[in-house]
């Protein structure tokens, strides 16, 4: 089994979306025993917590399920137990690395959308941009599905 875990600051707005479009695509390309995936943040404050409201909606407008979505905190088997461990930003990437294992590799979402013109998906707890924040999160969930099935001569 191949695990992804994707990080963003709360796992509220953009790790909980990209969890649910990387699952969707996932089990769209027949690959859900495969490839599994997960999310967290790097802070504890809505542990428990359903992802917000914004990012449900613009799931649900998707026909994304994504019901079984609660935020959890990074914890430090997750170095261990996951594959791929994918944030959103460079200040996720920058707190990721200072609390992961030395030799750990860890990605920013946005590596894997080279058409995409930007490097970080900004958080649209703050501004409000939930249909933008899919778009970038599905242009870089696809990538990496992509990038995945070439590292590991998967089916595509």
């Amino acid at each position: 089994m191949i695990r992804v875990l994707f990080v963003c600051l709360g796992n509220i707005c953009r790790s909980p979306m990209a969890e649910a479009v990387f699952r969707h695509l996932v089990d769209a390309a027949g690959l859900s025993r495969e490839i599994a995936a997960d999310s967290a943040g790097l802070g504890g404050w809505h542990i428990g917590e359903k992802p917000h409201i914004g990012t449900r909606r613009v799931l649900a407008a998707k026909g994304i399920r994504h019901d079984w979505l609660t935020a959890r905190q990074i914890a430090p088997t997750d170095f261990e137990r996951f594959d791929y461990i994918v944030c959103m930003d460079a200040e996720n990437l920058r707190e990721l690395q200072r609390i992961a294992p030395p030799g750990k590799k860890l990605y920013r979402l946005l590596e894997f959308a080279p058409d995409i013109n930007e490097q970080n998906v900004e958080d649209p707890y703050y501004t409000g941009r939930f249909d933008h924040v899919y778009q970038l999160v599905e242009a870089g969930c696809r990538g990496l599905l992509a990038k995945i099935c070439e590292e590991h001569g998967l089916p595509r």
